[in-house]
């Protein structure tokens, strides 16, 4: 997939016999462009953009890479690679493909320590997390912009509504993902559509509300269970789920699954209230 960004082409030349930088009769000179309108609101001006900043996080992917950073739109102004310790030549890649981008060491193992690593790092107003192994599209980053800019805190992508879809998902996943989904809008009294996919964007200044501490993939879910119990507004949008382009995948659908669980169970309302009593009591 690609995107094309619309060429704006500037005419000059003449019309008639007159110049084109001309000023037309009966107007000075000076008067070129359009006078601001007398009774247009401040509300009404276009608001400034925000930063954005893209945490990529990668192990070994140099072959996936140059595919990535080649789809990233222009609106994006920060790149930062959380580099896990990688063998191949993923920084190498990085740097020609993208000679601005930051590459961080990741500290400690695992997708949450490196996710958590790169938000540290992180210098935009928004922050945008994406996979390096391909299955996510970086074309679809201006939706999740779109959401910020109207109002929402926190924005995840879901294969599961209109527009969205998977050309990765096992059956065995996709069991999985709907187990854990029903438990996470039961405890939380809500109707998200998708819970394990990482493809998400974030005010930064709600990082501390977010409360991130998880180690491996269950970050992911946690981020949502935070950012649900922080009553943040949440936004969900249709994203379309690749296959990873080159390698094997690092999830282990089991595991990881046990750990999103228990992460769900630990992170519900008013358990932290409780353990907390509990250990008071000791």
């Amino acid at each position: 997939m690609s995107t094309t960004l619309p060429r704006i082409e500037r005419r000059t030349g003449t019309r008639g016999n007159r110049r084109a930088d001309e000023a037309p009769r009966g107007r000075r000179a000076t008067d070129r462009g359009p006078r601001p309108h007398p009774l247009r609101r401040q509300d009404d001006l276009p608001a400034p953009r925000h930063t954005v900043s893209l945490v990529v996080p990668a192990h070994n992917e140099a072959r996936n890479i140059p595919w990535v950073f080649e789809q990233i739109p222009r609106c994006v102004d920060e790149v930062i690679l959380v580099d896990g310790d990688s063998s191949d030549a993923t920084l190498r890649m990085a740097a020609q493909i993208l000679p601005t981008v930051r590459s961080v060491p990741q500290q400690g193992a695992g997708k949450g320590n490196a996710l958590r690593t790169g938000f540290r790092a992180a210098t935009g107003e928004y922050v945008v997390m994406l996979d390096a192994d391909g299955s996510m599209w970086p074309g679809e980053i201006p939706h999740y912009l779109h959401f910020l800019d109207n109002g929402y805190d926190f924005v995840k992508g879901s294969r599961f509504v209109a527009g969205g879809g998977s050309l990765d998902l096992t059956p065995f996943r996709s069991l999985g993902n709907k187990a854990l989904l029903a438990v996470v809008n039961r405890l939380y009294d809500t109707l998200l559509t998708d819970l394990c996919y990482g493809y998400c964007a974030f005010r930064r200044s709600f990082l501390e509300e977010l409360d991130l501490r998880s180690t491996g993939f269950e970050i992911e879910a946690e981020m949502v269970a935070h950012a649900l119990r922080s009553g943040l507004r949440i936004a969900e949008v249709p994203s379309l789920e690749l296959p990873r382009r080159n390698g094997r995948s690092h999830l282990h659908a089991v595991s990881d699954g046990r750990r999103v669980l228990r992460t769900l169970l630990a992170e519900r309302p008013g358990a932290r209230s409780a353990a907390t009593v509990a250990a008071a009591g000791r």
